[in-house]
């Protein structure tokens, strides 16, 4: 007689959570090199141009990698193709502790970029497969705030390996950590229609909220990528992306190197590398729920979208201030009041794939906000390496430009995205669902 497996409460969020797990996993890789680099400079000679080269390389490769993984994933399932990406990066972020100079350092962050672009793709898509529409942001957020997690918890992990036994096992450890989520992953991980361990409540559930926007818009195709971007609402989540992204990896990866500029030591200024993230993580989850609970007042979903990327728009212009102090709690402080603003804005940026299109076309447009992403941050970190380089006589205020842009770009991004993400002709076309 065949055993019976018995249903698992709540399935969905114990998805989400592993969906959490892998960008904490991410983060922690894509960090260590950001931590290390102030070390690694001194070690290899490099400039801020040479380090900043390094993070383009990763970033060429994940804004390719985010459209190309993207397809894949709407190809091959989210299953298997995040179950491919994680090995892949894995074994690479292993393999960089290999590494001998600048050129070896660049083509394994190339890699490390090409295998990691996958998880949002695949993540988002994951979101509309399990979650219904009321609960989509929160279930991003929970996802996401995994990259706050991860950037919070990185210090700690890598720079302790690193003061004990050198720069090479603090790269590899973290790397291991991707394989003991596989297992967790190949365990739990299938659609919910032939998932064995949903209650029947619960796929019912799911399955009417898709049903009802099917009714509403007709069942979905592929569309090929240059008809998606012929949609404004396509450029609406791209412009939420890129305009937003770049200023966050500005925080990650050169959070350090800017605060040892401003005379800050990271041995003793470890509270203002980890307190933005957890404003971030804070900002994800206070967006989801704010978003949620709009949506069960009766507001409209696309209002209730749109409330976080104002208040993230006029957030994020706190970055300004920054450049009149040294104080490392007051720079921690308005970087803590960016990222959560920031947080808000790129929930809703994450969430709006799966809110505007038809699951077959959901990873393509959020891989195409990724490699939107991939080529403004290109852009952001050669102009920051040029810059900071070309005014280190200036000391701690060779970052100041640099800063001041990055509290701008963000506000005019609000303001397109407003003006883009509207019902209009391709709403009525049903090529978008109405928000």
């Amino acid at each position: 007689m065949q055993n019976v497996r018995k249903p698992i409460s709540n399935l969905r969020w114990w998805i989400g959570a592993l969906l959490f797990a892998s960008t904490v996993i991410n983060y922690i890789d894509r960090q260590t090199l950001s931590l290390l680099a102030p070390y690694l400079k001194l070690q290899y000679h490099w400039t801020n141009s040479d380090y900043a080269n390094l993070a383009i390389a990763f970033r060429v490769a994940y804004s390719i990698g985010q459209s190309v993984f993207g397809r894949l994933m709407d190809r091959v399932g989210t299953r298997r193709g995040l179950t491919i990406t994680v090995i892949c990066y894995s074994i690479i972020s292993m393999l960089t502790s290999f590494a001998r100079g600048f050129y070896s350092f660049a083509t394994f962050r190339f890699l490390l970029g090409a295998g990691e672009s996958a998880n949002w793709p695949a993540a988002t898509k994951a979101v509309s497969e399990w979650f219904p529409k009321r609960e989509r942001a929160l279930a991003t957020a929970l996802f996401d705030s995994g990259s706050s997690i991860g950037g919070a918890i990185a210090p700690f992990l890598v720079l302790w390996i690193y003061f004990r036994w050198g720069w090479r096992p603090a790269v590899a450890v973290p790397g291991a950590l991707g394989f003991l989520w596989l297992i967790a992953w190949r365990l739990l991980y299938h659609p919910p229609e032939v998932h064995s361990r949903i209650s029947q409540s619960e796929r019912e559930m799911i399955a009417a909220d898709k049903h009802e926007d099917e009714t509403a818009q007709g069942p979905g195709v592929r569309p090929r990528w240059r008809d998606l971007l012929k949609i404004p609402q396509t450029w609406g989540t791209i412009i939420a992306k890129t305009f937003t992204d770049p200023v966050f990896f500005f925080i990650t990866e050169w959070f350090p190197i800017y605060l040892v500029a401003k005379g800050i030591e990271l041995k003793t200024g470890l509270t203002a590398v980890w307190i933005p993230f957890i404003a971030a993580d804070l900002g994800s989850f206070f967006a989801g729920w704010l978003s949620g609970y709009l949506v069960r007042r009766g507001i409209s979903l696309g209002w209730a979208r749109k409330v976080p990327i104002i208040y993230g728009g006029f957030g994020m212009t706190l970055l300004i201030p920054t450049i009149f102090t040294t104080n490392e709690y007051a720079i921690a402080t308005l970087f803590a009041f960016v990222t959560f603003t920031y947080a808000g804005f790129t929930i809703m940026a994450n969430t709006l794939p799966s809110d505007l299109f038809h699951s077959e076309s959901v990873a393509s447009v959020s891989g195409l906000g990724g490699t939107g992403t991939g080529i403004g941050t290109i852009i952001a970190f050669k102009l920051i390496g040029y810059v900071s380089d070309a005014r280190q006589a200036t000391g701690t205020h060779a970052f100041d430009p640099i800063v001041i842009l990055a509290g701008i770009i963000p506000f005019v991004g609000m303001i397109l995205t407003l003006l883009l993400i509207r019902n209009n002709e391709a709403t009525e076309r049903g090529l978008v669902r109405r928000i």
